[in-house]
Parts: C-alpha cells; structure tokens; sequence
C-alpha cells in the first residue's frame, strides 16, 4: 500500500496481457475456453507480437474422450463469447506443466509462447 492509500498488486501483473494498448484478462480469456465441452485444461499467457505488443497465447489440454477440436475452433468459439482483440492468437494442445501441488507453472508457458 502507498502512502496515498494506492493499493498495487505485483503478483498479478502477469496475468494482464496489453494488446495494442488494450487490457486482457487471462483469467477472462481461460474462462471462456473452459465452457468449451471439450476443453479439460486451459491456461493463457501473452506471447510478443510485433504490431500488437502482446497477444494471447493459449495452452489447452483436451478431454480424452472429446472429440477432435482444431486451433481455429476453439478461436472461432472465443470469437464468439468475447469480444475479438481478446480471443487467443494461437492455441497450442498438450498437457500442461504444474508443480508438485498441481498449480500451472505459467513462467515455462510464457517460455513456449515466445518461441
């Protein structure tokens, strides 16, 4: 807290993508992927973009049993629960890294989005 009273939380700077000046929730972009019935796991980080700054980047991991669902789906179906700048760029299928406790290890997504 600052003097002012001005409270700023350091730990969640990250999960904020700035999209040509545009403020993205990764929490907000994760949400939406999670209603899509064949989405297990979700996590978004920003990944560099030369135009844009930062865009949203998606690692998702699919149920076993769901049917086969493409990058331009699962864009397509943010496109339509969100408004456009905020829906992923890329989406990348696999499991997702976690600690011992089971919490998504992010700092190693944001490794992969950039390359």
């Amino acid at each position: 807290m600052h003097p002012d009273g001005y409270i700023e939380l350091k730990d969640r700077a990250k999960d904020i993508i700035i999209s040509g000046g545009e403020n993205i929730s990764t929490i907000e972009v994760e949400n939406v992927l999670y209603r899509h019935p064949s989405v297990l796991e979700a996590a978004v980080v920003a990944r560099p973009d030369e135009k844009w700054g930062e865009v949203p980047c998606a690692f998702v991991t699919l149920h076993l049993d769901a049917p086969d669902v493409t990058e331009a789906e699962l864009i397509a179906f943010c496109r339509d629960n969100m408004a456009h700048y905020k829906a992923p760029r890329a989406i990348i299928f696999g499991p997702l890294p976690k600690t011992s406790t089971g919490k998504v290890q992010k700092y190693v997504l944001r490794e992969q989005a950039r390359k």
